[in-house]
């Protein structure tokens, strides 16, 4: 399954509504909120030269980030998503900071997957 331009959030108009909406998770990297809508769940990241300085820190963790949106994104209801990084990125390898993405990220991925109240 491929990840389209479609199940991406693409201008600020699209990310707008999902930043200033639920909020689903925060862990120690990132915040993940979502705008209700649309017909499939689509995914807008924010990863800000200030919490990541170099730029293959900063391009491994979107690709993380979008691979493990693309497994989920099935399972996930339609709406806005954003994954913004909050907290600026400790030097480490690149081994190891996809390994710490992409654990925090399924966690919030699959608390995102269900269904509210529980």
């Amino acid at each position: 399954m491929a990840f389209p331009r479609t199940a991406r959030l693409l201008d600020a108009a699209e990310f707008a509504p999902a930043l200033k909406g639920r909020r689903l998770a925060r862990g120690a990297l990132f915040v993940l909120s979502m705008a209700p809508g649309g017909t499939e769940a689509r995914l807008g990241m924010v990863v800000g030269k200030r919490q990541a300085p170099l730029a293959v820190s900063r391009n491994a963790i979107r690709r993380v980030l979008r691979e493990a949106f693309r497994l989920q994104r099935a399972g996930l209801p339609a709406g806005a998503y954003v994954v913004r990084l909050h907290t600026r990125i400790d030097s480490m390898s690149l081994t190891a900071l996809k390994r710490a993405v992409r654990q925090e990220i399924d966690a919030h991925l699959v608390r995102a997957a269900r269904p509210r109240g529980h």
